[in-house]
């Protein structure tokens, strides 16, 4: 019942969809790329893509990487 409950949907009612997308773009762009021989390889290359995905890849709706808007959450900054 809980993931039935108003708080609980009104907490978490925008991030499926936020999810649904890093998921269908790590896939895209990490996990289908190429070839990996090893699960070691396959560990090295998620990890440079996360750093990639958040430091310097630009997030087409914000025009920034996912870091540089955490900072300033409240919008103080601007």
């Amino acid at each position: 019942m809980c993931y039935r409950s108003f708080p609980f949907r009104d907490a978490f009612g925008a991030a499926p969809g936020k999810v649904e997308r890093f998921n269908r773009t790590l896939l895209e762009e990490w996990a289908y790329v190429r070839p990996y021989a090893s699960e070691a390889e396959r560990a090295t290359a998620l990890a440079e893509w996360l750093h990639l995905y958040n430091h310097h890849r630009p997030h087409r709706t914000q025009r920034q990487p996912t870091l540089s808007r955490i900072n300033d959450l409240a919008g103080q900054y601007n």
